[in-house]
């Protein structure tokens, strides 16, 4: 047995004396399995960020990206695909084929095709709202490229920019509230604490004047909150009360007031509508208004009147495009003190409880934010539910 110690391997030792370790198949499967367990669990120790990154390829949240204003110019940044990997919506491979019948009913036909790109794709199966950590990113299905930046419009498959970035909603039946806070991105200090203050429920609506807009709907979107763009219209005593560069006037042709629209709506991305900014004069000229209403409502978005203009043509036109359509009920800060603001929302709750729903419209000043956080708080005790702008579109009443 001495010399077998030293003899060469394979050599030297009775065959009888060998031990032959023999591993079962069943053996094998299971440390595979417990490899793979411990492989996906030190994927998902990774986080959210590290999720981000992958799907969306964005920077770490340590970069100091924010750091610096982007200005006017910011949209290209939304403009641009991301270079990680690609999203797309379940029916991206499919041909979709609808059938009107003799009877009224629509049947759908779907069929199998290829995707655009090859490789590998991040399906986004929802349909209403987004994944809160996709919030800040657009759905490439849902914009075209045009000399504005790219432009929101209804996907292939019919999904609706206002469906997409929808703030989604209890479904209940019960009393409900919008609340819409305006002209963020004209102030810094506002449109911040506007956004870190104010719960997730309330809708912000960017002005499209405004600056470093891209950076500030990126973090309302991060925050869970509904986002509209605010467009300047003429006021009956124009040019005195100037809402600003680019409003669209009953005077312009409507080939250049569709191209200030435009310009707007190239700003920023991820929003569910458009909102008036003044515009009493515009709003009452049907021949206006009209064909303004109608490319909203072909981009697959809402509009919201904010109620002040007793003349305005909204309703009617907006009935008769198929726009899904709101209008604001209250404005709730004509007087800037905490207490008649909190007095107005007051007022507002027993509108909502009388029809069921209400909008209440206000803009970002201290005041402001600080009556809706207080009142806010406090709604969910008394049975209402605060819920984005788009979940009420349609159903307001015409003041």
């Amino acid at each position: 047995m001495g010399s077998d110690l030293h003899a060469p391997l394979g050599q030297g030792r009775p065959a009888a004396r060998r031990r032959v370790r023999r591993f079962s198949p069943a053996a094998v499967l299971a440390s595979l399995a417990v490899a793979g367990i411990l492989g996906l669990s030190i994927y998902a120790m990774r986080g959210d960020d590290a999720l981000r990154r992958v799907a969306s390829n964005d920077p770490p949240a340590s970069e100091p990206d924010q750091a610096q204003p982007l200005g006017r110019n910011d949209q290209n940044s939304a403009g641009q695909q991301p270079a990680g990997m690609p999203r797309s919506n379940p029916t991206s491979g499919a041909n979709i084929e609808r059938t009107l019948t003799d009877d009224g009913m629509v049947v759908t036909k779907y069929t199998p095709r290829s995707r655009d790109n090859g490789g590998p794709v991040l399906i986004e199966t929802q349909r209403i709202g987004q994944d809160p950590r996709m919030a800040a990113q657009p759905n490439e299905a849902l914009l075209e490229d045009s000399p504005y930046g790219r432009l929101p419009i209804t996907g292939p498959d019919g999904l609706r920019p206002m469906d997409q970035y929808a703030r989604p909603w209890s479904g209940a039946r019960g009393t409900r509230i919008a609340i819409v806070v305006g002209g963020l991105g004209l102030s810094q200090t506002g449109t911040q604490r506007a956004i870190k203050e104010l719960p997730p429920t309330i809708t912000f609506a960017f002005a499209a004047s405004g600056n470093s807009l891209q950076r500030w709907m990126q973090e309302a979107r991060r925050s869970g909150h509904e986002i509209l763009v605010q467009v300047p219209l003429e006021p009956f005593d124009y040019p005195a009360n100037d809402p600003g560069p680019d409003t669209l006037l009953t005077r312009t042709s409507v080939k250049e007031n569709l191209n200030r629209l435009h310009e707007a709506m190239g700003r920023i991305t991820n929003y569910t509508g458009i909102m008036n900014y003044l515009g009493g004069r515009y709003l009452a000229d049907a021949d206006a208004l009209e064909p303004i209403l109608r490319d909203v409502s072909q981009r697959g978005l809402l509009f919201l009147d904010d109620g002040t203009s007793a003349q305005s043509k909204t309703a009617v036109i907006a009935k008769a495009i198929e726009l899904p359509h709101a209008f604001g009920d209250l404005t709730l800060d004509g007087q800037l003190q905490v207490d008649a603001i909190l007095k107005k929302l007051d007022e507002l709750e027993r509108i909502a409880g009388r029809r069921g729903t209400a909008v209440g419209v206000a803009s970002a000043f201290d005041e402001s934010i600080d009556a809706i956080r207080q009142w806010s708080e406090r709604t969910s005790q008394r049975g209402i539910e605060i819920v984005g702008v788009s979940a009420l579109a349609g159903q307001s009443v015409e003041p």
